[in-house]
């Protein structure tokens, strides 16, 4: 079962700064980094797919960008060049990895050997196939993203000049792939990667001072990454894991449109919560979904209509847990405003959603799952 360390253990890197040594007209923190990230990956994951590539693998992507993001919390203080320059001695990398797996190990040991051997193996024993070049090249693109903001707004600053050769230079490496070519060549994919880069800007509860802050595109990874764990836990088949995954990667993507409102504020008219998500559909139809090619609409709208709705296929088996991701939507928000009580902010309204989260899940069990006994873990 997830538990309490594991769960802030991935909210430390809402406090990860990035590109702290610059100018940056914005925050820009790991967090947010690594969820864009897995969305770009997503959209170069789609155009491999359809090359029928039999060495792409959904389960390895999604299990290689939650394996690298646990790596990027614990190597916390090393500045990218250097960690690029360690991975060039092989020895030297290796017993970096050593450590960084014995620092999570008890962290992670909850989701079983199997997990945690998958993990080990990533981090000793890398191939360079087509899942780990994918994420690699969305890796590079996302920090090119951000770079770009840098760059903007101080060009003729210390080193900007280098920095910038030095990505070109990565990015160059994955030129070959079918999928970053398809990508290039589209500039309508590049715009939808762009608006969905646009949620890190848009801060959850932001009518309340909280420490950490946490992004909508932030919150959207957090809740894959749990979704995908819950999902291993009840033994999921792939197809289950892999539609939890990216429900929870998507899910929130509409509030680029239309901000983060509180469910107080939804609930406030009586039938405002349906204008509301009748508004939100017809913003995605004529903004978002325009972006993308057609045959790819059909799923990208199970992840972001109806996206906490159970979906069995005609042989009966369960291919996506919608209760379950809205609890654990709702256990994000919680560990949220915990974070944000417990580092000393005084709130009422924090308290009354804390006392309010806890009650609504104390004595329930979501798909096997115990919620209540999650909860007791933060009493």
């Amino acid at each position: 079962m997830i538990r309490k360390p594991f769960l802030l253990k991935i909210y430390e890197a809402a406090s990860m700064q990035r590109w702290n040594d610059q100018i940056r007209p914005v925050e820009l923190t790991e967090l947010d980094k690594q969820a864009h990230k897995m969305i770009i990956t997503y959209v170069l994951g789609k155009c491999e797919e359809e090359n029928n590539n039999p060495d792409f693998d959904w389960v390895e992507i999604i299990e290689g960008g939650i394996f690298e993001f646990l790596q990027r919390i614990i190597l916390t203080d090393l500045k990218p060049p250097l960690f690029h320059k360690i991975k060039e001695n092989r020895e030297r990398y290796l017993q970096l990895n050593e450590w960084v797996y014995e620092r999570i190990s008890s962290v992670i040991s909850p989701f079983g050997e199997g997990f945690c051997k998958r993990f080990k193996e990533y981090l000793m024993e890398s191939e360079d196939n087509i899942n780990s070049r994918i994420l690699n090249a969305a890796h590079f693109y996302a920090t090119k993203w951000e770079f770009d903001i840098i760059e903007r707004s101080n060009p003729n600053g210390y080193l900007i000049e280098e920095i910038k050769i030095d990505i070109q230079n990565k990015q160059k490496n994955y030129r070959d792939l079918p999928c970053t070519q398809k990508l290039s060549a589209l500039p309508r994919l590049q715009d939808f990667l762009n608006i969905c880069g646009q949620l890190r800007f848009q801060i959850r509860w932001s009518h309340l001072h909280r420490v950490p802050k946490t992004s909508v595109l932030g919150h959207m990874l957090i809740v894959a990454i749990f979704s995908y764990l819950f999902s291993l836990q009840l033994n999921g088949e792939k197809q289950r894991c892999v539609n939890n995954f990216f429900t929870g990667l998507f899910h929130d993507l509409p509030e680029v449109l239309t901000r983060d409102i509180i469910n107080p504020v939804k609930r406030s008219v009586e039938g405002l919560k349906d204008l509301i998500t009748e508004y939100e559909r017809e913003e995605m139809e004529r903004k978002i979904y325009r972006l993308m090619p057609e045959k790819w609409l059909p799923e990208m709208k199970t992840f972001t209509e109806n996206e906490f709705t159970k979906i069995v296929s005609p042989e009966g088996k369960i291919v996506r847990d919608g209760e379950l991701l809205k609890a654990i939507d709702d256990l994000s928000a919680f560990i949220e405003v915990y974070l944000a009580l417990k580092n000393g902010i005084h709130s009422e309204s924090l308290e009354g959603a804390k006392y309010s989260i806890i009650e609504q899940y104390r004595q329930r069990n979501i798909s096997g799952i115990n919620f209540g006994q999650i909860y007791a873990d933060f009493d």
